[in-house]
C-alpha cells in the first residue's frame, strides 16, 4: 500500500482539545512527508462568509485545510493556529489539519435553493495547493461542486500542484468565471528556501505562470509580501517584474510585508538570527503595530509603478488587488485571520 509506512492515532488519544472542537477523526502521520503530521477533521460547513466589507471582490471563501507546509516565515495565517491549541510557529508548519469531507459538504451548500452563485476565493488563509492535497486530492472535487452549481472563482496559490487540475479548470472556465492568481514575491532562490522552504522555485513557479497561460487561462501574480530591505531593491524588483512579463502573467499587484501578532515574533527571531544588523532598523519601520510606515508605503509605490509600466503593466486591470486578497485583516478566513492589503 502507498501509504503502508503511516502510523495513526485515534482522535481520543490525547488530542489537543482545539482539535477535538475542530472534528478531529484521526492523525496521521507517514514517511512520505516527514516531519509532518495531518489532523483528518470532518467540517460541518465549507463556505465562508465574508462580511462588511463591500469592496471586496469575493463574498465567500473556501480553506481546505488548516496550517502550511509551506512554512513561510512571514505567512499572516500563523495566528490562526492558536485557536486550535497550536503555536503559530513550527506547529503551523508542520501539523496540517484537513477537511477531509469539505467537497461532500460544499456541493450540499451549493445545492440550497438560497445560494445565489456569488464569488467564491480559494487561497485566502492556507494554500489550497500546499503538499497536503497531493495526498488528499481535494480540489478536484471543489473544483467540480462550484463549476457544477454555476458559482464563479478563484484560486491564490504558490502550489505548483495546480498544473495537475489544469484540465479541469479549463473545463470549469467554460461554465463559469475562473481566476487564477499565483503568489511569488521572491525572485532570489536562495532567500526563498531561507523564507519559503516548502515552496516551489521561483523558477517552478515562473512555469506555472507559463503552463497557466498555455491552458487558455488568465493568470494575475501577486508579489507579495514585498520585504523590506530585502527583496525591495530596484534590480531585484526589476528582475522579478521583468520575469513575470516573460513568463506571461496578465497583472500583477504588489504588497509590502504586514507582521502581524504572533506572525511578528517568528518572523523577527529569524531575522535576528540571519540579519540581526535589520533588527533595529524594522523596529523603526514596524513601531509598535503591524504594519509598515505611511512613508515606507509611499516609496515603495514610487519604486514599482515605474518597473510596472516598463514591463507594460499598465494601470487598471494589471495593478488591480488579486481576486483571493482581503482588503483588511480578519475578514477572508476560517477564525479571525488576518490578512493583507494593498499599499
Amino acid at each position: 500500500m502507498r501509504w503502508s509506512g503511516q502510523t495513526l492515532d485515534a482522535a481520543d488519544e490525547g488530542a489537543l482539545p482545539g482539535l477535538e472542537r475542530s472534528g478531529l477523526v484521526r492523525s496521521v502521520q507517514t514517511p512520505e512527508f516527514e516531519g509532518i503530521t495531518f489532523h483528518e477533521v470532518l467540517c460541518k460547513s465549507a463556505l465562508n462568509k465574508i462580511s462588511g466589507d463591500a469592496s471586496l471582490p469575493f463574498t465567500w471563501t473556501v480553506n481546505p485545510a488548516r496550517g502550511c507546509s509551506h512554512a513561510c516565515r512571514y505567512c499572516f495565517a500563523r495566528p490562526t493556529h492558536e485557536y486550535l491549541d497550536l503555536d503559530a510557529g513550527t506547529d503551523f508548519d508542520t501539523q496540517i489539519v484537513v477537511k477531509t469531507n469539505i467537497a461532500a459538504v460544499l456541493r450540499k451548500e451549493l445545492a440550497r435553493k438560497s445560494w445565489k452563485r456569488e464569488p467564491v476565493a480559494l487561497g485566502t488563509n492556507t494554500d489550497p495547493y500546499q503538499r497536503a492535497e497531493g495526498r488528499y486530492r481535494l480540489m478536484p472535487g471543489i473544483i467540480r461542486a462550484l463549476a457544477e452549481s454555476g458559482t464563479p472563482f478563484s484560486i491564490l496559490t504558490k502550489g505548483t500542484l495546480l498544473r495537475r487540475d489544469l484540465p479541469l479548470l479549463t473545463l470549469a472556465s467554460q461554465q463559469v468565471e475562473v481566476r487564477i492568481n499565483v503568489s511569488l514575491a521572491i525572485h532570489d532562490a536562495d532567500l526563498q528556501k531561507q523564507l519559503e522552504p516548502g515552496t516551489p522555485s521561483p523558477r517552478a513557479r515562473l512555469d506555472l505562470i507559463r503552463a497557466v497561460r498555455d491552458a487558455g487561462l488568465t493568470c494575475g501574480v501577486l508579489v507579495a509580501p514585498v520585504i523590506p530591505f530585502l527583496t525591495d531593491g530596484a534590480r531585484q524588483l526589476d528582475a522579478l517584474i521583468g520575469a513575470l512579463a516573460d513568463a506571461g502573467a496578465t497583472s500583477v499587484s504588489a504588497m509590502p510585508m504586514h507582521l502581524r501578532s504572533s506572525t511578528k515574533d517568528w518572523f523577527l527571531s529569524w531575522l535576528a538570527e540571519q540579519h540581526p544588523a535589520l533588527v533595529r532598523r524594522y523596529r523603526q519601520l514596524y513601531g509598535h503595530g503591524a504594519y509598515v510606515t505611511p512613508e515606507y508605503k509611499a516609496w515603495l509605490r514610487q519604486r514599482i509603478d515605474p518597473l510596472l509600466d516598463e514591463h507594460g503593466f499598465g494601470v487598471g486591470e494589471s495593478r488591480s488587488m488579486p481576486e483571493n486578497v482581503p482588503a483588511d485583516p480578519g475578514r477572508a478566513a476560517d477564525a479571525r485571520t488576518p490578512a493583507l492589503t494593498l499599499f
